[in-house]
């Protein structure tokens, strides 16, 4: 028998065959069906197109999602391979929480302030499932051949037998997530009556008269819910199934869609907690709850800063910024006193994006320097990092007690973090021949438009200098912009122990004045 082309079936197999007849793309909406290429840059190559009995005869087994999951967990743990590429921190807290889940087959709920990585976290979980799995070709519910779901795909499956069409999913396919918010409906989420399937024809009542939400149609896969306590409650209860018996119910319908599906979420401990937006039978129903956190120590935050900042404009013509180490340093140990400051309000929680935009920021006030002033390589320096304030204040929610003072509160805590790494990197550093020289031949003035070999020629020989410039790993003769941004830091560090004299201008700064 010759292998049926589902695109030349008449009107009336149609109406016969149910909604998965519909290509999914065609009802996504306005709401997002992420794919992800977790394979690189190239669309990864599909298997060919088979059949039913093709797929039998290759010795096929078909695998539930949960079980996907933790074979996968438990072979790449075997191969001591990284389970969740790009998450920082986490590994010996959140991790082993996630993977007691997923080894539980337990659907998990997120919990943590804004900017911990639980999306991305959410988004990993991709890359455990098999690489492609093999669906009923043209189903809109991902049925699989050996176990159909649908009434399209069982009556087609009784047609052709073995000749059934099948196609393969990748698992960048088999990802779908919507963000909570408060005009999501159970249509968008579970599934409505189609009014157009209506117009052809068929009878209010008739169960291929459904169309499907963004749960089924991520069936044997994973689905994310973002911000939970966003969802009304009483959509909430719409979840009640599907976390449960793992089935959907729509409306009046006498359908009982069985699902293969994880779901995960994720929300706020604040709105979890404290204002009780997540329905309790919900709650309940969480296989694991999972706490998220901010890097626990300076090494995971300047990990994360390395990993997420986007510091190469390799389309710039002024080549690629440079960020010296100490600077990166100052803005690790800045987003910490920020997130432990007491007039921060703690309960908003202050985001890693902070320092990635932090050290962005300090890069293109190198590069704007390097442009206006002729310099050919952007190195980032200390008098780069006022830029910093007025492009993260925006990010941080303070105690209203301190309206009107979020400028200052800011400046003080980037001028601790300055004091800490100059303690951190340059303690018992001999600084008196830098020091000799103020006293000696009178200020310098620096600034955000001056050039870094302006600024040494303004400085002159330094006894000692070679010597700080290897206590920070730099190679001075090399670089003069790393040079120069050793020598602010040795000049700030000299200021904040009340060892030198600083008066700042607009746009220039005075040491020694």
């Amino acid at each position: 028998m010759p292998t049926p082309d589902l695109r030349q079936r008449t009107h009336h197999d149609r109406a016969a065959s149910g909604p998965c007849d519909f290509p999914a793309d065609e009802s996504a909406g306005t709401y997002r069906q992420l794919v992800l290429d977790l394979s690189g840059p190239q669309a990864p190559q599909s298997p060919e197109p088979t059949t039913l009995g093709v797929l039998r005869g290759s010795g096929h087994q078909h695998r539930s999602v949960r079980t996907e999951l933790r074979n996968n967990t438990l072979a790449r743990m075997a191969d001591g391979e990284n389970r969740f590429p790009g998450i920082l921190g986490f590994e010996d807290t959140v991790l082993p929480q996630v993977e007691r889940a997923l080894l539980a087959g337990h659907d998990i709920v997120f919990l943590g302030e804004r900017g911990q990585g639980k999306t991305r976290l959410i988004r990993t979980l991709v890359g455990l499932l098999d690489e492609w799995t093999p669906v009923v070709a043209g189903c809109e519910i991902n049925d699989h051949p050996y176990a159909p779901a649908c009434i399209r795909c069982r009556l087609l499956i009784t047609e052709f037998g073995d000749d059934t069409p099948v196609a393969w999913r990748h698992r960048s396919q088999r990802f779908g997530e919507k963000l909570a918010t408060p005009d999501t409906s159970v249509g968008d989420l579970i599934g409505d009556v189609d009014p157009v399937k209506v117009a052809q024809g068929r009878t209010l009542g008739d169960p291929e008269t459904v169309h499907y939400g963004l749960i089924p149609r991520t069936n044997r896969g994973i689905f994310s819910v973002n911000e939970l306590p966003d969802l009304a409650e009483r959509i909430q209860v719409s979840l009640l199934n599907v976390l449960e018996e793992r089935d959907i119910q729509v409306r009046g319908y006498l359908l009982r869609l069985p699902l293969d599906l994880f779901l995960v979420a994720s929300a706020n401990p604040e709105d979890y907690t404290n204002r009780g937006r997540i329905i309790t039978p919900l709650k309940d129903r969480f296989g694991a709850e999972v706490r998220t956190h901010y890097p626990l120590r300076l090494g995971d935050e300047l990990a994360l800063i390395r990993q997420e900042a986007v510091l190469s404009w390799r389309e710039s013509p002024l080549g690629l910024p440079t960020v010296p180490e100490h600077l990166l340093e100052v803005v690790a140990r800045f987003t910490r006193l920020v997130r432990d400051a007491p007039q921060v309000d703690r309960r908003s929680g202050v985001s890693a994006r902070l320092s990635v935009a932090a050290v962005e920021t300090v890069a293109a006030s190198a590069v704007r320097r390097a442009a206006l002033a002729g310099e050919s390589v952007p190195t980032a320096r200390v008098v780069d990092l006022s830029a910093i304030v007025p492009a993260v204040r925006g990010k941080i929610e303070f105690d209203q007690l301190e309206e009107g003072r979020e400028d200052e509160i800011l400046a003080h805590l980037l001028r601790r973090a300055l004091a800490e790494t100059f303690r951190a990197r340059l303690a018992g550093t001999d600084l008196s021949g830098l020091q000799r020289r103020f006293e000696v031949d009178g200020p310098v003035e620096t600034g955000d438009l001056v050039p870094a070999a302006e600024l040494l020629r303004r400085v002159g020989p330094v006894p000692g200098f070679a010597a700080i410039l290897g206590r920070l790993g730099i190679d001075g003769a090399e670089s003069p912009g790393l040079a120069a941004a050793g020598l602010e830091l040795a000049m700030e560090g000299l200021h904040l122990n009340r060892r030198l004299a600083k008066e700042e201008l607009p746009g220039r700064t005075v040491y020694g004045g």
